[in-house]
């Protein structure tokens, strides 16, 4: 066997094969994947993978006791597997007993969070997760979000960066808005006809930097068929000053044209957050 600068080749592969192996060691620890398992200690669940010992949770349990957990896990058929039910009532909920001009059912990261699930500048992560809306869902001429990456820290965090937004009009559509400092605007949209009924995965990458790069593409899962899709690869994806950014899930909804609003269930399952090379 011939040597390469004086090492022998099989210690050059050997050095190699663990090289590559670590590397691809540290990428699956880079991952964390909160899927169903089952009805009981959801909440557990799900500070156990996204904030472990902590309360990654906003709900609004304090102001609608009667129902109990406004999260919970059922069986899906279509799936074939457990997935996660968020509830949002139109009459008692509110937005964790602080604000009562809207109402929210959200997990997210946070500070609590481990760093691996936090977004910082030169980072690439992708995010990946299922959902389905009820074949009535209803929006309202205000906001009604169901995903936000948003800051913590400094004078524009209080903008989310991007978010799916949905939203009533004709016809009522879903909406990617998007926010370089603190004045929104629509990158893209889609009917909502489209989403109505059907489970869809959402595959999300974003590069933090100024600049850095968006992608985000939804598919139904029945048949594979893209429904939406955005990508632009010189976008501004950080907020000044900002100490990370984190995603949220859910239902986040505005009162203010409440009488378009309705009692609503939403599912979703498979949420994976995932550090690129």
């Amino acid at each position: 066997m011939q040597n390469v600068k004086g090492i022998p080749r099989a210690q050059v592969l050997f050095a190699l094969v663990v090289t590559l192996a670590l590397l691809y060691g540290r990428m699956l620890e880079a991952q964390a994947i909160l899927t169903a398992d089952g009805p009981g200690d959801t909440y557990e669940l799900i500070a156990s993978v996204l904030a472990p010992g902590y309360t990654p949770i906003e709900v609004s349990d304090c102001s609608h006791h009667h129902f109990g957990r406004h999260i919970d896990e059922i069986f899906d058929s279509e799936l074939n597997a457990y997935v996660f039910r968020f509830y949002i009532h139109k009459i008692d909920d509110t937005d964790r007993c602080r604000k009562f001009d809207r109402q929210r059912t959200e997990i997210k990261t946070y500070d609590k969070s481990p760093d691996s699930l936090l977004g910082v500048v030169g980072e690439t992560v992708r995010y990946t997760w299922k959902f389905k809306l009820d074949t009535c869902f209803q929006p309202s001429y205000s906001f009604t979000h169901i995903h936000q990456l948003k800051a913590v820290g400094g004078p524009e965090a209080h903008i989310p960066l991007f978010t799916l937004t949905l939203r009533k009009g004709n016809p009522d559509r879903m909406e990617l808005r998007y926010a370089e400092t603190t004045t929104q605007v629509t990158l893209s949209q889609l009917a909502l006809d489209s989403l109505r009924g059907k489970w869809v995965e959402v595959s999300e990458t974003i590069t933090y930097g100024e600049p850095g790069s968006y992608e985000i593409q939804i598919q139904r899962i029945d048949n594979g068929s893209t429904l939406f899709s955005y990508q632009n690869n010189s976008l501004r994806t950080w907020k000044t000053n900002a100490d990370f950014i984190r995603p949220k899930w859910g239902i986040y909804r505005s009162l203010n044209d409440a009488g378009n609003l309705r009692d609503e269930i939403v599912r979703l399952a498979d949420f994976r957050i995932k550090e690129l090379p």
